[in-house]
Order: C-alpha cells, then sequence, then structure tokens
C-alpha cells in the first residue's frame, strides 16, 4: 500500500477523513483514522474509524445500522486529509440528522 506510507499522518498517526454522500455530494461527517482503520476500511469496504474519545477503532453504523460502504477515497494535494465518498446506509450523525453539518454558523 504505497499511497498508504506516503499519507501525512498527524503526531498522534491520525488523519482526518471526510465522508461525502456519493449519490447527493453532500457532507456528511468528519472523524479520524488512523492506519490501521484506514487499511481495515480498504479492505472490508466499510468505513472504520479512530475514535478519539474511547481511544479504539469503530466501523460506522457497528451500533446504530446506519454503515457506510466506501466508494472510493480520494487524498488532497498535501497528502494530509482523505474524502471517504460512500453509500450512507440510514442518517451519518448519532444526532439523527442526515448530515452531522446541519447547523449554520451566522
Amino acid at each position: 500500500m504505497a499511497i498508504v506510507d506516503d499519507l501525512k499522518f498527524d503526531p498522534s498517526g491520525l488523519i482526518p477523513a471526510i465522508a461525502q454522500d456519493s449519490k447527493t455530494k453532500e457532507v456528511l461527517m468528519i472523524a479520524y483514522m488512523n492506519r490501521e482503520s484506514l487499511e481495515k476500511t480498504l479492505k472490508e469496504g466499510k468505513a472504520c474509524y479512530w475514535s478519539r474519545s474511547r481511544k479504539k477503532l469503530w466501523t460506522k453504523g457497528e451500533t446504530s445500522g446506519n454503515f457506510q460502504k466506501v466508494k472510493d477515497i480520494y487524498y488532497d494535494c498535501d497528502m494530509d486529509a482523505i474524502l471517504l465518498v460512500v453509500d450512507q446506509t440510514g442518517v451519518a450523525c448519532h444526532t439523527g440528522n442526515k448530515s452531522c453539518f446541519y447547523r449554520k454558523l451566522k
């Protein structure tokens, strides 16, 4: 996985991961991945993230059933952020909203 080796993880070993709906292009959420969660995502095709609060891997939807099937993964020009294009089952946000970005800063 040469590209994974070239990604720039932060000093904690994390990289921001943005999830985007494959059909609507809506930004659903941002989370963090470490190398292990990214490799698991690539292997299994379901978004797996690193929980900074629980300090463990979590597959999106493992408790809610709101899985993210990964269609494509892109990385940015600086190689320090990734974009997951996903087919979202149910909602992405733990609040019950489709997207975590449902509030507007005025």
